[in-house]
C-alpha cells in the first residue's frame, strides 16, 4: 500500500470513529430480529374470544302506504286502500355473556322486531327471545331458544381500568360479510357529548367499526369485553377511525337486571336536577375551571335531599372518581349497585366536602297507562301518570307531576298532529289534566274544537285543533 493509500485509510477510520460517537447508544445496540422473533400476533386473543361473538338478524313487518291513495279520484279508479305489508330486516352483532345462552346486543338492532335469529360462528342458528330491553343505554339481552348446552361466554372487564392508548380489538359482522376482526387503540374514554343514548359516556376507538358491527365486542388483549360497539362518526357511512362503544360496566348493570328476572333495569335515583357548568357559571362560583355538575334543584324527601345536597352545590366526584359534567355523573351513579351508599364529593361555598347518598331506586306509583281510542287530537297516544320513576325513565325533571305521553302509534292522529313521547298534557278545553282518567274522560266528549296545552322541554305550548 502506498503512503497516500495508507493516509486515506487512516482518515476514513477516523471519520467512522467520530460518526459512531454521535450515534445514540440505543441505536447502536439495535439488531435485526430473527424471523421467529417477529411472530407477534393477536391470533391467540381472537381464538379465545371469537366463539362468543354472534350475528343478530331481526325482522319486522311494516305497513307501507302509497301517498297516491290520498287522492279520492285515484282511489275511485284504482280502488284499494293503498297499503301493503313489507318485511324490514336489520343485521347486527352480539356477544354471548352467559353460558346459558344470554346474548347482549344493541337495543336499536332488535327494536320492534317480530322475529330475531342469532347465528353462531359455527354456522348454527337459533331463534331468540328478548329478555330485557333498555332504550336508555341502547342495550338489549336476548336468550337463545331451545338451546340446551353450555355456550362460550365472554368475560367482562372493568371498563373503568381502561386507559387511552390501550390496544383493543373490535369483532363483529360489518356489512354482513362475516365475522371480522379489526384492531386499534382506545382513542378516548368518557366521551359525554356524543348524543346517542341517555347515558352519554362512551369509549372511543380507532379500530375499524362499520354498519353491522353494532352490538359486537370490543375486547382487550386479555380477551375480556371492555365495551359493546354501538356507533360510528362518519360522513361516508363507513369507518373513519371514530367509533364508540358502551363501557362494559354499563353492560354488567343491564345483564344483572336480566339475570335477576326484572323487566326493567334497576338503577339508583338521585332526586336532583343537574346542569352543566359553563365558563360564566364557573367564574361566578369562583371555580378554577368549568368542570363538575351544578345542582339546580332537589326533590323533597329524595336520596339527594336526605343526604343534605342543596341547590348551588357543585358535584365534583363520586366514590373518588372525578365528575366533569352531568353526563359523567349520570353514568357513574347509574352503574352503582342498589343498596348501600355512594360518597359524592361536592364544593359548597368554595369548600370541599363529601355526602353519603343512599343508592335507592326511584319510587313508582300506579301509572294507569291507557291508549286514547276516542276521536280526538290524542287518538293513538298512550299516556300515563307521572311518578319519579317514570320521570327518570323519560329524562324529565324529577319533580314533574301530571300526565305524560309515553308513546304515539305510527300513522295515528296524535302522530300527525305532532304529539311526542315525553309531552306533558296540562289542560284540554279548560279542563286540568291531573290523571289519565281526566284525559280519557275529556277526549270522549264530542267537540268540534280542541284547545290543548302541553309542556315540552320545559316550555308550555297551547294549540287549537278543529274538526
Amino acid at each position: 500500500m502506498t503512503t497516500a493509500a495508507r493516509l486515506l485509510a487512516a482518515l476514513v477510520a477516523m471519520a467512522l470513529v467520530q460518526a459512531a460517537d454521535t450515534i445514540p447508544a440505543a441505536a447502536q445496540d439495535r439488531v435485526v430480529p430473527a424471523p421467529d422473533q417477529l411472530r407477534l400476533s393477536y391470533a391467540p386473543v381472537v381464538k379465545r374470544v371469537a366463539p362468543s361473538v354472534v350475528n343478530v338478524y331481526a325482522a319486522k313487518e311494516v305497513t307501507v302506504r302509497n301517498p297516491l291513495f290520498d287522492d279520492p279520484l285515484f282511489r275511485q279508479f284504482f280502488g284499494g286502500a293503498g297499503r301493503s305489508q313489507q318485511v324490514q330486516r336489520s343485521l347486527g352483532s352480539g356477544v354471548i355473556v352467559d353460558p346459558s345462552g344470554l346474548v347482549m346486543t344493541n337495543n336499536h338492532v332488535i327494536d320492534g322486531a317480530d322475529q330475531i335469529k342469532v347465528a353462531l360462528p359455527d354456522k348454527r342458528e337459533f331463534e331468540a327471545q328478548v329478555v330485557l330491553k333498555d332504550a336508555r343505554s341502547d342495550l338489549a339481552v336476548l336468550r337463545l331458544r331451545n338451546a340446551d348446552e353450555h355456550f362460550p361466554a365472554i368475560e367482562l372487564a372493568d371498563s373503568d381500568a381502561l386507559q387511552v392508548g390501550d390496544v383493543v380489538l373490535a369483532i363483529g359482522d360489518p356489512f354482513g360479510v362475516g365475522q371480522t376482526v379489526t384492531h386499534g387503540i382506545v382513542s378516548a374514554v368518557a366521551r359525554t357529548q356524543v348524543g346517542i343514548t341517555d347515558y352519554q359516556f362512551f369509549i372511543q376507538t380507532d379500530a375499524a367499526i362499520n354498519p353491522g358491527n353494532s352490538g359486537g365486542a370490543l375486547v382487550d388483549l386479555a380477551g375480556r369485553l371492555v365495551g359493546l360497539n354501538t356507533a360510528i362518526f362518519s360522513r361516508s357511512g363507513g369507518s373513519q377511525g371514530i367509533g364508540f362503544a358502551i363501557p362494559s360496566n354499563m353492560v354488567r348493570v343491564v345483564l344483572a337486571s336480566a339475570k335477576g328476572g326484572g323487566s326493567v333495569v334497576r338503577r339508583p335515583w338521585l332526586g336532583a336536577k343537574l346542569q352543566a357548568i359553563t365558563s360564566e357559571i364557573a367564574d361566578s362560583l369562583g371555580l378554577k375551571r368549568p368542570a363538575g355538575a351544578l345542582v339546580a334543584s332537589v326533590v323533597p324527601d329524595s336520596p339527594a335531599a336526605r343526604a343534605g345536597l342543596r341547590s348551588g352545590d357543585v358535584i365534583t366526584a363520586i366514590d373518588g372518581q372525578p365528575v366533569d359534567d352531568p353526563n359523567a355523573f349520570d353514568y357513574r351513579f347509574a352503574t352503582k349497585p342498589i343498596g348501600g351508599t355512594a360518597q359524592v364529593g361536592i364544593l359548597r361555598d368554595g369548600k370541599a366536602t363529601s355526602l353519603a347518598v343512599a343508592l335507592q331506586t326511584a319510587p313508582d306509583t300506579p301509572r294507569d297507562e291507557i291508549t286514547i281510542r276516542s276521536r280526538s287530537p290524542f287518538l293513538g297516544a298512550t299516556v300515563a301518570n307521572l311518578s319519579p320513576a317514570l320521570a327518570e325513565e323519560l329524562r324529565l325533571d324529577p319533580s314533574t307531576t301530571g300526565v305524560v305521553i309515553t308513546g304515539v302509534s305510527e300513522g295515528s292522529i296524535a302522530e300527525s298532529l305532532g304529539f311526542q313521547k315525553g309531552d306533558i298534557v296540562l289542560n284540554v278545553n279548560n279542563v286540568a289534566i291531573r290523571q289519565t282518567r281526566d284525559l280519557d274522560r275529556v277526549t270522549r266528549e264530542q267537540n268540534r274544537a280542541w284547545r290543548v296545552t302541553i309542556q315540552r322541554d320545559g316550555q308550555q305550548v297551547s294549540v287549537m285543533f278543529s274538526g
